[in-house]
């Protein structure tokens, strides 16, 4: 994507981690699991994403919780970095109703939003640092993490967005096909919550919102990037994360 030239913004301090979500495709390894304690090459999704959030620097992140969500406290509730601080959920918000619930929690600044259970690999520079470097406060609301559906290990979707040459995001049509899966990784303004109603609703609401205002951006991820949906996917994953002999946790 482009660049307008500016000092590139400072890591955000604050993340949310998706948490809250049933894992029903992942069933029966979630029947008495949540998704996001699920192993990958001996390690739970969500550690993995929590040991990147703080070697990148963020210092707090929030997680919410609903589905299982005393495992995932118990889990945390000792880890120091990033200080971690639960969003309670007594009915599922989905995932921008989860984050418009947290915002209280996660300040007036821009911050992350992590899905839980996602799994992919660095390039040369952390996909966290190069979101932190592309985002521009004065023309974005959302800046989200995009791969090319072509290398996605494990998706077999029709892809997300439409990425411009100058980083601006455009939401496939409902016959089209497109190069660009979501990541699971972004960067919001809570300004973009301001009109949004209480309760459950999708972050695809606030997506189209910052579309409109021609306030949604997209950055494409330089590393591998993993889609666990199911117990096929994750054997698929670990089974190529082996091949490639790469470490699924960073030091």
């Amino acid at each position: 994507m482009t660049t307008t030239g500016n000092p590139p913004a400072a890591m955000p301090h604050r993340a949310m981690v998706l948490a809250a979500g049933l894992g029903e495709r992942m069933r029966p390894l979630t029947a008495n699991t949540p998704k996001p304690l699920i192993e990958v090459c001996g390690r739970p999704m969500i550690d993995t994403v929590l040991d990147r959030l703080a070697a990148a620097g963020v210092a707090e992140a929030v997680v919410n919780l609903h589905y299982l969500g005393e495992q995932i406290e118990a889990h945390l509730k000792d880890r120091a970095r990033p200080r971690v601080v639960f969003s309670r959920e007594a009915d599922r918000l989905e995932t921008g109703g989860g984050v418009r619930h947290a915002l209280p929690l996660l300040g007036a600044e821009a911050f992350f939003v992590i899905n839980g259970d996602v799994c992919w690999l660095d390039s040369c520079t952390p996909a966290l640092r190069r979101l932190a470097a592309a985002w521009d406060d004065a023309r974005m609301d959302a800046l989200l993490l995009m791969h090319p559906t072509a290398f996605a290990v494990g998706y077999e979707g029709r892809g997300d967005f439409i990425l411009g040459p100058d980083g601006r995001l455009r939401r496939r049509g409902e016959r089209e096909v497109a190069p660009f899966v979501f990541a699971g990784l972004q960067i919001l303004h809570p300004r973009l919550f301001d009109d949004t109603p209480e309760g459950a609703f999708s972050l695809n609401r606030v997506y189209d919102i910052a579309a409109e205002r021609e306030r949604l951006w997209g950055l494409r991820h330089d590393g591998e990037w993993f889609h666990i949906g199911t117990p096929e996917h994750l054997r698929e994953v670990e089974d190529a994360l082996q091949y490639l002999s790469v470490h699924w946790v960073q030091e």
